[in-house]
């Protein structure tokens, strides 16, 4: 049990080091990599079949074995190739509600005749005893609550996803990310999410809304985000108090 908590405690130092470093010279950007490791779960991806390669042209022809169409299709459809994926988000929701109850009760209960000790209960008890009233009890509760929620949100970005699997039925896994730094402040695009091929406009772009199993993330790291983040004492306190 110590060697893990000791190996903690030697990171710690690294991570401040990082974490200072960021604050004074500002947010680095991620290395480029391919586009499995941009997600941080696992995904499961099924094995997909083998697909033939188009022949070249024989001498005397222009058509191609195993081609799709006698032009070149520009469209992503092979792991590696690149789609282009249009997101235009424009969303508002507001809803209300509220909740009011209110409960009461009484019981009451008697003993009159009890084997004849009805009569020797009362020299046991103090302060009397009344054998029709010997238990009375009351209660009352009540409860109110209300809430409201009001969120607009409206994005408009294009990103370039890169191919990562083909499922069996000819669908596509796609993944992409966008890091642009600007003056201590870095804002991150991703989006991941399975396509369909017949999805993809002649212009090799796809809208977000036609994406299955669609994870968009945009969000930033550096000065700005920093300041508007929660200090992380305050969000330990807030979480864990049960005030």
């Amino acid at each position: 049990m110590r060697l893990p908590t000791l190996a903690l405690l030697a990171l710690l130092p690294l991570a401040a080091c990082s974490t200072v470093q960021e604050a004074v010279a500002g947010p680095d950007l991620t290395p480029v990599r391919y586009p499995a490791a941009l997600v941080g779960q696992q995904q499961v991806v099924l094995a997909s079949a083998n697909q033939p390669m188009p022949t070249a042209a024989s001498a005397n022809s222009l058509w191609r074995t195993g081609a799709r169409a006698f032009f070149l299709d520009q469209r992503a459809n092979r792991v590696g190739d690149i789609v282009t994926v249009q997101i235009e988000i424009d969303d508002r929701a507001q809803t209300s509600n509220s909740t009011s109850s209110n409960r009461s009760g009484a019981m009451s209960a008697g003993v009159p005749n009890f084997l004849g000790l009805e009569s020797s209960l009362g020299r046991i008890l103090p302060g009397g005893f009344d054998p029709a009233n010997a238990i009375s009890t009351n209660s009352s509760s009540s409860n109110t609550g209300s809430g409201s929620v009001s969120r607009s949100e409206k994005i408009n970005l294009v990103i370039a996803a890169v191919v990562t699997g083909v499922l069996p039925n000819g669908n596509m896994m796609i993944q992409g990310t966008q890091e642009v730094r600007t003056n201590g402040e870095v804002r991150q695009l991703s989006v991941a999410g399975i396509i369909r091929p017949e999805d993809i406009t002649s212009s090799n772009t796809i809208r977000h809304s036609q994406i299955a199993e669609a994870r968009i993330s945009y969000g930033g790291r550096g000065d700005i985000s920093r300041v508007q983040r929660t200090p992380a004492g305050q969000a330990l306190v807030e979480t864990f108090s049960p005030f």
